[in-house]
């Protein structure tokens, strides 16, 4: 008896859906994750079910605008490349080589 297996092709490949690549996926559902939520609470406040609508619908088309754009401004690694470079200092002082030339010694 042959069996006849599928093939995997797409093994290494980044996760995409709709042209948002990796990261932007999981920040575009917690942004409707949170939208909903923020329905859910302006709903029981007793606001305006219309004005609810209106406001959830105009930050959902925000979201997924500016989430869209920042994946095809940055790519797939180009946001935490990004935030990485902020937090490094732009520059260091040191008086003295010594600590250096002692890492140097060490090894």
């Amino acid at each position: 008896m042959s069996s006849i297996y599928a093939i995997n092709k797409g093994i290494n490949r980044p996760i995409m859906f709709r042209g948002l690549e990796g990261q932007y996926i999981g920040y575009l559902s917690g942004g409707l994750v949170g939208l909903l939520l923020l329905f859910i609470v302006l709903y029981v406040a007793g606001a305006n079910t219309y004005v609810c609508i209106a406001l959830v619908f105009g930050l959902g088309t925000v979201l997924v605008y500016t989430v869209s754009r920042m994946s095809h401004k940055y790519g797939r690694y180009g946001l935490m490349k990004r935030q990485s470079k902020r937090q490094v200092p732009d520059y260091l002082f040191f008086n003295s080589r010594k600590l250096f030339i002692q890492l140097k010694n060490k090894r």
